[in-house]
This record gives structure tokens, C-alpha cells and sequence, in this order.
């Protein structure tokens, strides 16, 4: 039996190595779950087997999706051959959005799917923390009056002690003001997170199934976003040439870090690569000194083995006899290595994953296929599918399927389980879900309502970049009489018509939910307030009854009730009573014969460069009443990169047409007494930039246009309104911030009269991208800003011009008016109803 040779590492020998094994399994995806069918070509398997042979770790560690810089990530996991880790603090979910109209958790799930498709794609890993994302913040200590500290920090130990990396880097310092307080904090975590994680009095909580772990050195990713980066004196840096080429790849790392910066699709960072050569620099910031590399000290792991030199000796033959026309040839000799691991009897991080990486490497120098196909993309608990295992060696080494399990059911095998030459092995396999699996919910968000945090309990899923598979087949594998236990996770497979083949995860969902016409119902004095709530059924029609958590049966009534036999639905018009003014949470609810209730809504997100992602929320709306002068005109509506703006306003009663590129000429657009204009629509509508004088003849000509807010850069016309003004960087994240009002200003005066009360209870920010540089053509009724700083009073700006008014706003009417923020929306509908 080989151990590991003392050498003063902390090692986890006093955990229990079968519960450290299943740990691992849980959080690196296992010796199990961690190999896939993944063709490769001959020169990619070859780049596996050189990282094979390195033992380096490193962390990465900024705050946000989009922050990392993955020319540096992937100098590290393709040049150095590193085991790199990002960590990073949130998902994103309170950024913008350029592809659609997700916002919060929503597009939080999208940015977390574009960092892993940006892993797949420069070679690290994903980690991340409980801290949501609130939008921007000025400085981390408005960060941590959000964020609960201790909580996040021991998040961020956690991972260290996990992951166990050689060196850490952040991408940002501690220098607090000279940007988002979110990546400053990221920094400032990180540092006391470095000092703390070999600490055995911090977190010991942790220690029932980590080691206190400590890191080398710690570095800051220097830079000059304005510039070239100029070293400081006194500092201590190290430069990585991470322009180089790699030959084998066949691409620079600047190639792959744009290939990879490019999946942050949502963010709008579609990226070129540069040409040539290219420095990224990192400063010394603690640790063990160094004078010529940052992983001086970092001794090769195989060396903690006690036959260390032997197997790293083993491997370099395999390096040197590999065989590009037919990388089978390295079969016997991984099988020899792999069984010379096995005996190691040691959970270290690092070990664990290299036993994991023979098995990956043996399937790909086989060419081994392998998939769990369903002709369903979801089902619900208790029922039944049809599911296919697919197995194939295209090799002429016999490979013997062993053993197949689902849902902890061995599965018959129908024909003869040893397969080569590539003949391949088809197994039907009858499925079903156990009545108490749970819904397939992103993991962070069980359990989660509203606030800067997300609840999660179970220790082992912090830092988990998603869910694992909601059914998967396990089988085990003979070859050369080893065994290999493999994992295949149940997919939707189909062919598109247009793209080929598709792949999507397969999902479990409710059996029945519910789906509701508008997430705000407006009871107005002149409307009347209705919903139509749909039952949705995954079986059959179920009887049952429909009611409303938050009110009485008095307070509603249920117009008219239709099923739909085919579609499997039935739909209710539901109109709401006159009651107390206000705004009420209301959660819709079916409620079966046998007395069980659902009440959930499931989501889908559908874009073409992440998976198929599906979420499960309450049923919930916002019950408003109001006694607010709407006329109920017909406004036009230009859309820009995506916002639930205008479902608001058909809710309100506004008949909403969105104008598209055939649209601009004045006769067309004089039928709209008011123009809304989506978020950023200027950064990305070129139809609405290329006809911008059209726009402004509509305004001289008698028309009311409302500019919602557009970043400063890039913008596709440099003049948005009829008189001057420029997009600053000017926002206020403090959404509780005093907002100085000229209430006489005619947006404020009516047609519904504003008050201090209307800015109470708004969400995540004020606004952002305020104007500046104003035309004294222009008015501005607000002045405002976050706390200790000068006061700023382009929020939203006036200007008259012809027979028309117009309107620039930088507020967050966007997040705003589907949150069902009263004020906001009360402010709104005066913009639309000037005269």
C-alpha cells in the first residue's frame, strides 16, 4: 500500500478518507462524476496529459461574472498547466442585461452559465459565495452594510480550504473609491481570507470536513485600464508572457481569453483578440517572499507520495511514448499508472482529482462515447419515461459495460455488454422519478425570497457552481480487469432543423403549476382589476379550486372558469374588488381534492449559448390600488436591449405597439400622443439611430418622447435629444437615498400630484447614467445622491422643443415598474401624460 510521505502540508488524515472521498465527489464532480464523453483530438488529449503531470493550484478571485481576466486564466491552465480556480463573490444578478429582459436571480442563473461555458472554454474552474448581487455599490463599506461579512468570509476560507490553491490572485486591491465596492471587497475578503484559512481557531465549524489550509503567497492582478501598466517602486511584481502561443492548442492565449470573455453574452463583451505579445503582472501582497517566481516553494505533489519520483517518472514515459496517430497505444500504460494511484490511500484534494483525471484521460485515448438520452425534457415526481443508454468504443481494446443503475435501480442489461470496434451498445431503460425527488431548482435559490443574500444551509453546496444532474445512469466499466464507475446525466436530445443536434438538461418540474397573465394587477378607480391564472398540467386535467393567500373571498371572484383538454389546462378570468388603497403581495394558489396545494410558477430562460435553464418561483403579484388620471392612450414603444417596461403599461391600461424598423416616418408615429424609448436602446437599436432626426421631428411636431437610460459608451448617435447633453457615469446605488424635489416642476404637478412618499420603498438603486454637461434648454425637477457626495441633478431632465416635449431619465424605471414600486410608477404615468 503506497501513502503519502510527511513533508509538514496540513493533510486531512484525521478525516475519515471514505467521507472525504464523498465530500470531493460532491464537490468537484468526483471520481465518478467528474469523467465525461468528451471527444478530443489527438493533440488536446496530449495538452490533458501534460496538466496531468502538474500538481499547481491556483485562486482567482474577484466579484462578479465579467470580472476576471481570462487571458490570465488561461495562461495559467494551458502554460503553467495549473489547476485554476475562479472564485467569484456573486452571479451577477443585479447587473443589466443586453440580450433580454432577465433581471435579479434570473439573470443571475444567465451569468452564471456564461462563467462556466468561459471555464469550459480557457480551461479553470467556477466557485462562488452566498453574496447576491445588489447593483452597484461606491464603496465596500456600503458593500458590507449590505452583505453579512462574516458569512461571505467564511464562504471565501471555505473555498481555500477546499480547492487548497498554492497561491491566490485578486483582480482588484483594497484601495477603496477607485472602483465598484463589490470588487474592492472582493480583495479585502480575499487578503483576510488568506491569513484565516490555516487558522484552526477560524471557522471550525468547517473542520468537520475540511483542513486548515494555507497558501503560499498572495498577489494582486496589477493593471492600468487607462494605460499601460507602470510597475510602482518598492513593489514586488512577476510578469507572465500571457500573449504566447501555444502550439499545441493551436491558439494564443489572447485567442482563447477572448473566446472566453465573449460567452459573457448578457454583459455585451464580445471580444477581438490582440496580435502579438502581451504582459499580465501580478504584485507581491503577502506571504513567503519570492525572488524569481510565484510558485517558488510549491514543490511538485507527486514528491508527497512515497514512490512520488517513481509515478512522476511513470508519467513522463507516457508523455514521451505518446502516440498521435492512435493515442489508444497509452491505454496499458494509464491502466498500470491508474492502478498505482489507486493503492495511494490519502483524500487529498489534489489526489482525488488526478484519480479522476486517468480515468477522463483512459476514455479519451479510447475515443469512448458515451450518453443518457430522454425524449422529454422534464417530468415531474411519480412519473415515467423512457430513457436510452448509449455506449461506444470505437477501439479494438474490449471495454465490458458491467453494470448499469438509475435512481438506485439496476437496470437489466438487454444484449452483450462488451463492446468494441465501434458497434455500439443500446439500452432501453423504463424511468421513474421517485415521488419525493425535489424540483430542479438552482440550489441557491431554495428557500430564497428577497434580500442581499442567499440562504444556503448545507455546507457542502457553498461554492458549488450548479446543481448536479437531476437523474443520471451510473455504470461501471471493465477494461483490462480494472474497474471504471462512470457517470452519464439524463439529457433532452434532439435534432433542430436549423442547428443539428441539441442537447438540454433534463429537468424535474411540478406536476401542476401555475402561470399568471401579469405579475401586476392596477384596481383603478376607472378599470376594472383582472388575472387570468392558468392551471398547468404535466398529466391530466385534475379538479381542484383556485384561491388567493393575502386575501379574503369576498375581496375577489372568479368571472368565468375554461378547460383545455389538449394543452391540459385550465384557465381562470379572475376579477379583483374594490378594496383599501394600497399595494398587497397576493401568491395564487390550486388547491386538489386530495388537499394538495401548488403554487409555484416555473420559469424558462432560452438562449442559444448557455443551457436550457428552468426556475421555480411563488405564484406572487402586486394587487395595486390607486385613484390615478390615466387616459388609457395608445403609446408607442422602441425597444432596446430588453425590459418589462412595457407589460406595465398594458397592466396600467396603455394599448402598447412596439415600433420597428419600417415604423420611422412622421405620419406613422404621429398616431402616439407619447414615445417610450427602451434602456439602451441608443447602445444597440440601429434602426432608432439611423433615424434620430425623424425622432426629433416627431417631438417638433407636437409628440411627447421619453429616453430611458443608455450607457456612455458605445452610443450609436452622439446627440439623443434636440438640445446638448452628455451620459455621464453619474447613478445613485443607494436606493434610500433623500431626493430634493421642485414639486412644482409640471412633471411633478399632475396629472397625478407627486409626493416625498413616492420615492419610499424603492429598489436596488436611484438611477444610473444621469445626464450631464445640460443645455439650459433643459429642466430637472430631482436632485439627489448617495451618501457623501455632491449632489447631482441629471436624473431626469426636461426639454421643450417645437410643439413636443422630451425626456432623458437615468432612473431605474426598468426595475422599478415590474417590481410594482408605486411611487415609481405613479411618477411614470405623468411622464406619459404630460400634454
Amino acid at each position: 500500500m503506497l501513502r503519502l510521505v510527511s513533508n509538514g502540508i496540513a493533510t486531512p488524515s484525521m478525516i475519515n478518507p471514505k467521507l472525504m472521498k464523498w465530500i470531493l465527489t460532491f464537490w468537484l464532480g468526483c471520481v465518478i462524476h467528474n469523467v465525461q464523453a468528451q471527444s478530443l483530438s489527438a493533440s488536446e488529449i496530449y495538452h490533458e496529459l501534460l496538466k496531468f503531470a502538474e500538481t499547481k493550484r491556483v485562486l482567482y478571485v474577484a466579484a462578479h461574472p465579467d470580472d476576471e481576466n481570462t487571458r490570465l486564466i488561461a495562461y495559467l491552465a494551458n502554460e503553467e498547466k495549473a489547476a485554476v480556480g475562479y472564485l467569484s463573490l456573486t452571479r451577477g444578478d443585479g447587473g443589466q442585461n443586453l440580450i433580454g429582459s432577465e433581471l435579479g436571480i434570473g439573470l443571475g442563473q444567465i451569468r452564471t452559465q456564461e462563467l462556466l461555458k468561459a471555464r469550459e472554454t480557457d480551461g479553470g474552474r467556477q466557485f462562488f459565495t452566498r453574496a447576491k448581487d445588489f447593483g452597484f455599490s461606491k464603496n465596500p463599506d456600503e458593500t458590507l452594510g449590505n452583505w453579512e461579512k462574516e458569512v461571505i468570509l467564511s464562504d471565501v476560507v471555505w473555498v481555500i480550504r477546499r480547492f487548497r490553491p498554492d497561491i491566490i490572485i485578486t483582480r482588484f486591491n483594497t484601495i477603496p473609491g477607485v472602483t465598484h465596492g463589490h470588487h474592492t471587497t472582493s480583495a479585502l475578503l480575499a487578503e483576510e481570507a488568506f491569513d484565516l484559512a490555516g487558522d484552526p481557531q477560524a471557522f471550525p465549524e468547517q473542520f468537520k470536513w475540511v483542513q486548515p489550509w494555507s497558501p503560499k503567497r498572495i498577489f494582486w492582478n496589477a493593471y492600468n485600464f487607462r494605460g499601460e501598466f507602470e510597475p510602482e517602486e518598492g513593489e514586488k511584481y512577476h510578469e507572465f508572457p500571457t500573449g504566447n502561443f501555444n502550439p499545441i492548442l493551436g491558439k494564443s492565449y489572447s485567442q482563447i481569453a477572448a473566446d472566453s470573455r465573449t460567452m459573457h453574452k448578457s454583459q455585451g463583451f464580445g471580444s477581438t483578440a490582440g496580435i502579438g505579445a502581451a504582459v499580465d503582472h501580478i504584485q507581491f501582497i503577502k506571504g513567503e517572499p519570492f525572488a524569481e517566481s510565484p510558485f517558488e516553494g510549491v514543490a511538485s505533489k507527486w514528491l508527497q507520495l512515497e514512490e512520488g519520483e517513481e509515478i512522476e517518472k511513470q508519467i513522463q514515459e507516457l508523455i514521451k511514448s505518446f502516440e498521435f496517430r492512435n493515442p489508444s497505444e497509452l491505454t496499458q500504460d494509464l491502466l498500470e499508472l491508474r492502478k498505482r494511484l489507486l493503492q495511494v490511500d490519502s483524500s487529498e484534494t489534489w489526489l482525488l482529482e488526478k484519480k479522476s483525471a486517468i480515468d477522463q484521460l483512459i476514455v479519451q485515448v479510447l475515443g469512448l462515447d458515451f450518453e443518457f438520452n430522454s425524449r422529454s425534457e422534464t417530468g415531474f415526481p411519480g412519473s415515467v419515461l423512457q430513457g436510452e443508454f448509449v455506449f461506444n468504443n470505437p477501439s479494438e481494446i474490449k471495454v465490458k459495460v458491467s453494470s448499469l443503475e438509475v435512481e438506485n435501480q439496476m437496470v437489466k442489461m438487454d444484449s452483450e455488454t462488451e463492446v468494441l470496434s465501434n458497434q455500439p451498445l443500446r439500452q432501453q431503460v423504463k424511468i421513474t422519478i421517485p415521488e419525493e425527488s425535489e424540483y430542479s431548482q438552482p440550489y441557491w435559490l431554495e428557500g430564497y425570497l428577497d434580500g442581499p443574500m442567499y440562504p444556503i444551509e448545507d455546507q457542502l453546496k457553498i461554492g458549488n457552481a450548479f446543481n448536479s444532474a437531476a437523474i443520471a445512469a451510473r455504470f461501471q466499466l471493465v477494461i483490462e480487469g480494472q474497474n471504471l464507475k462512470l457517470e452519464a446525466p439524463l439529457q433532452y436530445k434532439f435534432n433542430d432543423q436549423v442547428d443539428g443536434e441539441i442537447k438540454q438538461p433534463f429537468v424535474i418540474v411540478p406536476e401542476i403549476d401555475l402561470s399568471l397573465s401579469k405579475s401586476t394587477v392596477f384596481n383603478l378607480k376607472n378599470s376594472a382589476a383582472e388575472l387570468t391564472v392558468t392551471v398547468n398540467f404535466r398529466d391530466q386535467i385534475v379538479d381542484g379550486e383556485l384561491g388567493f393567500e393575502g386575501l379574503g373571498a369576498e375581496e375577489f371572484r372568479i368571472v368565468q372558469v375554461n378547460d383545455d383538454a389538449i394543452k391540459k389546462q385550465r384557465k381562470y378570468q379572475v376579477e379583483f374588488l374594490r378594496g383599501s388603497s394600497g399595494k398587497k403581495t397576493i401568491i395564487a394558489r390550486y388547491q386538489t381534492a386530495d388537499g394538495k396545494f401548488y403554487n409555484q410558477i416555473t420559469n424558462r430562460i432560452i438562449y442559444k449559448h448557455i443551457p436550457n435553464l428552468i426556475y421555480f418561483q411563488p405564484a406572487s403579484f402586486s394587487l395595486i390600488q390607486a385613484d390615478w388620471e390615466i387616459s388609457g392612450d395608445r403609446v408607442g414603444y422602441i425597444p432596446g436591449a430588453g425590459d418589462d417596461v412595457p407589460q406595465v403599461l398594458q397592466a396600467l391600461g396603455y394599448p402598447v405597439t412596439m415600433i420597428g424598423a419600417g415604423d420611422y416616418n412622421l405620419e406613422y408615429l404621429s398616431q402616439f400622443k407619447t414615445i417610450l424609448v427602451g434602456i439602451r436602446a441608443y447602445n444597440i437599436n440601429t434602426d432608432l439611430a439611423s433615424n434620430q432626426q425623424i425622432m426629433m421631428g416627431y417631438v417638433r411636431s407636437g409628440g411627447n418622447l421619453i429616453v430611458q437610460y443608455n450607457t456612455s459608451s458605445p452610443l450609436l448617435t452622439n446627440q439623443l435629444g434636440p438640445y446638448p447633453f452628455q451620459i455621464t457615469r453619474d447613478r445613485v446605488a443607494v436606493e434610500t437615498a433623500e431626493v430634493l424635489a421642485d414639486y412644482n416642476h409640471p412633471l411633478l404637478q399632475g396629472p397625478n400630484p407627486i409626493k416625498p412618499e413616492d420615492f419610499d420603498d424603492w429598489v436596488q438603486e436611484r438611477g444610473l447614467y444621469f445626464a450631464g454637461e445640460l443645455s439650459d434648454r433643459y429642466t430637472y425637477p430631482f436632485t439627489m445622491n448617495d451618501p457623501g457626495e455632491d449632489p447631482k441633478v441629471g436624473s431626469l431632465i426636461q426639454g421643450e422643443y417645437g410643439e413636443g416635449t422630451f425626456v432623458y431619465t437615468g432612473l431605474s424605471f426598468f426595475r422599478q415598474l415590474p417590481a410594482g414600486v408605486t411611487g415609481a410608477i405613479k411618477l411614470f404615468i405623468n411622464l406619459i401624460e404630460q400634454p
